[in-house]
C-alpha cells in the first residue's frame, strides 16, 4: 500500500513538473490548473481573513520567528532553522524549535463515535494530548519515526535547544515558555502557520526556482502562496546562491521593496560513516566511484554536488521525499553499488536518520554533513541576531488570555 502510495506521488510530482509526457499527464495538468484557480481563491480569503482580523492570532508573550517558504520542499529551511536557533542560543536566549513533525508517526485519536460522546457530555472530554517533546535541550528523546526526520536532525545538531513537535504550535509554543523557560521560539516551517503571532517572518528563495517551477498555485504549481506574500518577510534569505542574484533580487523587490536579503548555500562540511562514526574530508571522495541514495525533493542537488566534489556518481537511487527506508530497498541498494564496484556509499544526513539498523557492508556508506555559509549579507544576519535577542522589558502582570488558554 505505501509503495503504490509513493508511486502515485512521483507520478503526481513528475507531471507538475512537466517530466512526463503523454494524455493522461496532459490531462492531469488540466485538471490540476483548475484546482489551482480553487486552491488559490481558498488561500487568498484564508489571508484576507487574518489580515482584517476576522481570525485572530494568538500571541504567547515571547518572539516568535518564522522560518519558511512560499513553496513547497527543496529550498534548505532545516540547515537555516538550525543556524539562527544556534546563534540565538549563544547570544543567551532560552531558545525552543516548533514543529509540526511533518511525516512523523501519527498520535491515536479517539473514534469518531467517543470524540461525539465526549462533546454532548455523556462521557467525561479526554486531555488534550501534551506535545512530543523531541529533545530537552540535553538528550534526545524520540526517534526520527516518532518525531520526523527534521526535527530530530535538529534536536541531534542544536545542543542545548528543545524541540517540540505538535500540529498545534500554540499548544507547543506555551509548553516550551512554561516547562523550558523559552524566551525566543522558533518557528520551523512556519509562514503559513498564521494562528501563532509572528514577530519576524524569514523567508526562503530558491535561486534555482525563484515562484516555483512553473509560477502556479497548487496543485499545478508548487506554490503555497502567491508571490505577493513576500510582502510579510521581515528578512529573506535567497539559497543556493553563487553570489550573482541581480535577477532574482530584482523580482523579490517587484513584491518587497523593504525586506533585508541575505545570499547563501548550502556547504558540505564533511562525509561521517554511518557505522563506524569515521570522518572524510571533503575532498576525500574525489576521483572515487560512488553510489548515491536520497529520499529528498530535489535530488539533482544532492547528486551534483557530488559531482562538483570531485566524485563520479555512478549507481543512483531515488525516493519520494520524506521516505522511510526498509531494510530490503537498503540491502537492493548495497548490492548494486557491490555489483558496480564503487568506492563508497553515499546519501544525505536527512535521508541517514530514516534508516532502520543496517549491517555493516563490504563497502563504506556515509552520510553528507551539510551547513548554510551565508556568501552575502552576513552583516545583516548578525544584526537581525542581535535585534532578537537584545533583552525587552515586559511589563509585570498576568500572562496574556491567549497563553493562559493555550497552555
Amino acid at each position: 500500500m505505501r509503495d503504490t502510495l509513493e508511486d502515485i506521488e512521483n507520478f503526481v510530482i513528475d507531471v507538475v513538473i512537466n517530466n512526463r509526457r503523454g494524455i493522461r499527464a496532459t490531462l492531469l495538468r488540466v485538471l490540476f490548473r483548475g484546482l489551482s484557480g480553487i486552491y488559490s481563491a481558498v488561500v487568498r480569503t484564508r489571508l484576507y481573513l487574518y489580515r482584517h482580523r476576522y481570525i485572530h492570532d494568538h500571541h504567547l508573550g515571547v518572539p516568535v520567528i518564522s522560518v519558511g517558504n512560499l513553496t513547497v520542499g527543496g529550498t534548505g529551511k532545516t540547515p537555516v532553522v538550525e543556524m539562527l536557533a544556534k546563534a540565538l542560543h549563544e547570544h543567551g536566549r532560552r531558545v525552543c524549535i516548533l514543529s509540526r513533525g511533518y511525516k512523523s508517526k501519527r498520535q491515536k485519536k479517539l473514534p469518531f463515535s467517543k470524540k461525539m460522546a465526549a462533546r454532548m457530555g455523556f462521557i467525561p472530554k479526554p486531555p488534550e494530548p501534551l506535545p512530543r517533546i523531541v529533545s530537552d535541550g540535553e538528550k534526545v528523546l524520540l526517534d526520527s519515526h516518532n518525531a520526523g526526520d527534521e526535527p530530530f536532525m535538529l534536536a541531534k545538531n542544536c545542543t542545548g535547544i528543545p524541540v517540540v513537535v505538535d500540529k498545534n504550535r500554540v499548544k507547543a509554543g506555551a509548553y516550551a515558555i512554561r516547562h523550558f523557560g523559552a524566551d525566543v521560539l522558533v518557528l520551523d516551517d512556519g509562514l503559513q502557520y498564521l494562528k501563532l503571532k509572528h514577530r519576524h517572518d524569514i523567508v526562503l528563495i530558491d535561486k534555482t526556482a525563484v515562484f516555483g517551477n512553473n509560477g502556479y498555485m497548487l496543485p499545478r504549481g508548487t506554490l503555497r502562496e502567491p508571490p505577493r506574500s513576500l510582502l510579510r518577510a521581515s528578512y529573506i534569505f535567497i539559497t543556493k546562491s553563487d553570489g550573482d542574484s541581480e535577477d532574482v533580487i530584482k523580482q523579490i523587490r517587484r513584491y518587497n521593496r523593504a525586506a533585508e536579503i541575505i545570499e547563501c548555500r548550502h556547504r558540505a562540511m564533511h562525509f561521517e560513516n554511518i557505522h563506524t562514526g569515521e570522518r572524510l574530508p571533503i575532498d576525500g571522495l574525489r576521483d572515487k566511484f560512488v553510489g548515491a541514495l536520497s529520499g529528498i525533493a530535489v535530488p539533482e542537488s544532492f547528486e551534483n554536488g557530488l559531482r562538483k566534489l570531485g566524485a563520479k556518481v555512478e549507481v543512483i537511487a531515488r525516493f519520494a521525499d520524506h521516505h522511510r527506508f526498509r531494510g530490503p530497498e537498503l540491502k537492493n541498494f548495497v548490492e548494486r553499488c557491490v555489483r558496480r564496484d564503487v568506492h563508497c556509499m553515499v546519501t544525505t544526513e536527512k535521508d541517514y536518520v530514516r534508516f532502520p539498523k543496517l549491517p555493516v557492508a563490504d563497502i563504506p556508506f556515509y552520510f553528507m554533513r551539510v551547513e548554510i555559509e551565508i556568501i552575502r549579507g552576513r552583516d545583516i544576519f548578525d544584526k537581525m541576531v542581535r535585534l532578537i535577542a537584545e533583552p525587552r522589558r515586559v511589563p509585570a502582570g498576568v500572562l496574556p488570555a491567549d497563553f493562559m488558554e493555550a497552555s
